[in-house]
Formats: structure tokens, C-alpha cells, sequence
């Protein structure tokens, strides 16, 4: 692990990334195709050294936003497939062949304009055709689906190698009967495209959610990403691990800082902009050298908590651009240079993203990213 450069580090356990791969892979089985998606720089998480981490324990389908994502990771030699799941724009069509990209694709512009560059390149591209089912978001409706398959036959230099969609709702408890009547109608599109094509077609629709819940959604291929690092989609371990109890994902991003001086404070003294926080007795204040343009936002103050010692301690005041204050009163003697853990464990404490999540009024998704892309990372 290599010496940080800032007060503030974000730790990224590579080890933890891949038994969660490894768990994944055994709860679907291994004839299920696995895209490991690392959009995002992988949640923030760092792409190339995530996507390198998971090609050495069996990924070889990584699933990332935009080509330029896909392109850096060609660059860093990582092999496999890449699916871009937001296809890809006519300026970028050589950068998609050139570099053996899969686009998700959902209009018919973008089409033609791939293959004849294609077939300008004598080079073949093959994509995968998105369905909505439901999402309401990119994707082809059902009923276009048979105009667009016919197209992509007659077009030279690409090919059909996957049909997917995307659940809207597959975390939520009381989404049972939308989801199935969604997976429902995925199915019977691929059924109708079954009965008139002989060729091998991946077919995926399964998030993180579905392939814990919903496994008749897992089909060729499942797509798991906040599962990946760590984190459960509807942050409820309990019911996941009741739907799968072989399912243990461990946390693959800590957040550390430390602190960089201890004040002592008589009581009635205001603290931090606005004083929204005074004391009521005689208080020590530890200053930490993070705030809102490290990604720990100002939605935090005077309700989220820190680990010092081993033990919590709660923010007070409001968090600055680069501070945050927290009472260290009821603690251990602090001292200057002290070890912070704003997300992870420290002794037998644990603070989780989906907790950070809750006092952010958020998801765990946004938290690992807001961590990840505003800070240093180190890998482990």
C-alpha cells in the first residue's frame, strides 16, 4: 500500500472485491455468464484496478458506462468483453471498433452509422439490443423489437450477441408482482426471437437485486454492481442473507482521515459556521481536514458520527469545505495525528455506507462515489 499524499485516503480492499465476485459466481452457478460492471470508475471504487482485480478470479465481461471508459481499459490491457452500456455516439465509432467494444443500442441512426463504419474498417462489431420493460429509461419497446432485429441482419459489419432490459424496482419488497410480470414480458420477447433466430444470443436482465431475489431472472447472464463492493441494494442484510444465506458480501471501500488538533472548549461556546452546535458543558473538539469537497457533504453535520479509538463520536457543527469538527468529550484522550474512520471498521465499530447513506438522505451507491472520486485511493 502505497504512502498517501492527503490527510484523507480511501482504502480499497482488492481482496474483498473478489470474494465477493467468488460469492456471486457461487450463488448463480457456472453456467451463468457474470458482467462485472464497473462503471463509474468502478462506484468510485477505481475501474482499471477493480476490472484487473476481478479479470484474475474469472470476470471476462466487464459492463461500463461510456466508450471512453471502455477504451481505457483496453489500453490497460484488460482483455474480455466490454459492454457499453450506454452505446456509444458517431464520433466514436472508430474508437468502439478499434477497440472490440459491445454497445448496448436502441436507435436506428446509431446503427447504420456503426456499420458503415464497420464495414468501411472490415472489421465486426457486435452489440446488444436493450428492451424496456418498465424502466422507462433507454431501450427499444417490445413491439419494435422484430423491426430492429431484421435491421441489424441486413446490416453489414455487426452482429447480434445480447438482448437485455433493466428492473426498476427489484430491491423494493413490495415491487414482487411488477418485477415478475416485467421479467414476464422480457422472457417473452426472447422466446419470439428464439423461434426465429438459431444463433447464440446472451440474454441479461438481472441488477444486484435481481440475482439475490429474483433468480429466474439470472438467464444467460447476471450484472452486479453495488453487490460488488460490498454493499446490498436495498441496504438489508438480513433479508438478503434470507434469500441467500451463502451470500456474505464484505465491504471493499474505508474512508479514512485523522486529526489535526484537539481543542479544549469552556460550555456555551458556538461551533462551526452558523454555530448551529454550542456547548453545554466543558467539551474537547477534535478538528478533522475533510468536509463537503472531500464528498463528505454538509448534510452530514450535527448528525453523523466518526470512529476514534475504536469508539464513536458524533459531528458537531456544521461540516466545512475542508473541516469538520467532532466531540470527542465522552472518549479516550485524543491526541493530534489520531487515526479517523468516517466509513469502515475500527476495533469491533463499524460505520457502513448504507448507514453514511442514511444520514446523507441517499443510497449507498452515491456514497461510495462521492468518497472514491473525491479523494486519494490506495489499494490493498
Amino acid at each position: 500500500m502505497t504512502q498517501p499524499l492527503s490527510y484523507n485516503r480511501v482504502e480499497i480492499d482488492l481482496s474483498a472485491l473478489q470474494a465477493n465476485f467468488q460469492g456471486i459466481r457461487k450463488t448463480v452457478g457456472q453456467q451463468i455468464n457474470i458482467m462485472a460492471v464497473v462503471k463509474s470508475d468502478a462506484y468510485g471504487h477505481g475501474q482499471v484496478e477493480c476490472a484487473q482485480a476481478l479479470y484474475s478470479v474469472g470476470a471476462r465481461t466487464f459492463g461500463v458506462a461510456e466508450v471512453w471508459e471502455g477504451v481505457k481499459l483496453r489500453r490497460a490491457g484488460l482483455e474480455g468483453d466490454i459492454v457499453l452500456l450506454l452505446g456509444g455516439s458517431p464520433e466514436l465509432y472508430a474508437d468502439i471498433i478499434r477497440h472490440k467494444l459491445t454497445p448496448v443500442v436502441f436507435d436506428v441512426d446509431f446503427l447504420t452509422g456503426l456499420s458503415d463504419a464497420a464495414a468501411r474498417m472490415k472489421m465486426e462489431v457486435k452489440v446488444h439490443l436493450k428492451v424496456d420493460v418498465g424502466m422507462g429509461r433507454i431501450g427499444i419497446m417490445p413491439d419494435e423489437v422484430e423491426s430492429y432485429i431484421s435491421l441489424i441482419k441486413r446490416l453489414p459489419g455487426i452482429s447480434l450477441s445480447g438482448m437485455l432490459s433493466h428492473f426498476p424496482a427489484a430491491d423494493e419488497i413490495d415491487s414482487l408482482e411488477t418485477t415478475h410480470t416485467q421479467l414476464a414480458q422480457f422472457k417473452n420477447v426472447l422466446a419470439d426471437l428464439k423461434s426465429k433466430e438459431s444463433g447464440k444470443i446472451v440474454s441479461h436482465i438481472a441488477n444486484s437485486a435481481a440475482l439475490i431475489y429474483f433468480p429466474k431472472s439470472h438467464l444467460d447472464m447476471v450484472r452486479p454492481g453495488i453487490s460488488l463492493y460490498g454493499c446490498y441494494p436495498d441496504a438489508s442484510p438480513t433479508r438478503a442473507k434470507t434469500a441467500v444465506p451463502t451470500l456474505e458480501l464484505q465491504p471493499v471501500m474505508s474512508f479514512k482521515t485523522r486529526v489535526i488538533q484537539i481543542k479544549e472548549m469552556g460550555p456555551g461556546c458556538g461551533i462551526s459556521y452558523g454555530h448551529t452546535f454550542v456547548t453545554r458543558r466543558k467539551s474537547r473538539i477534535a478538528v478533522l481536514p475533510v468536509g463537503y469537497a472531500d464528498g463528505y457533504l454538509r448534510i452530514l453535520s450535527n448528525r453523523a458520527q466518526v470512529l476514534i479509538g475504536g469508539r464513536r463520536a458524533p459531528v458537531c457543527g456544521r461540516v466545512c469545505m475542508n473541516a469538520t469538527l467532532v466531540d470527542v468529550t465522552d472518549l479516550p484522550p485524543v491526541h493530534t495525528g489520531d487515526e479517523v474512520v468516517l466509513l469502515g471498521h475500527q476495533g469491533d465499530e463499524r460505520i457502513t455506507a448504507d448507514e453514511v447513506a442514511q444520514w446523507m438522505e441517499t443510497i449507498s451507491y452515491e456514497v461510495l462515489c462521492l468518497f472514491g472520486t473525491f479523494n486519494e485511493r490506495v489499494f490493498r
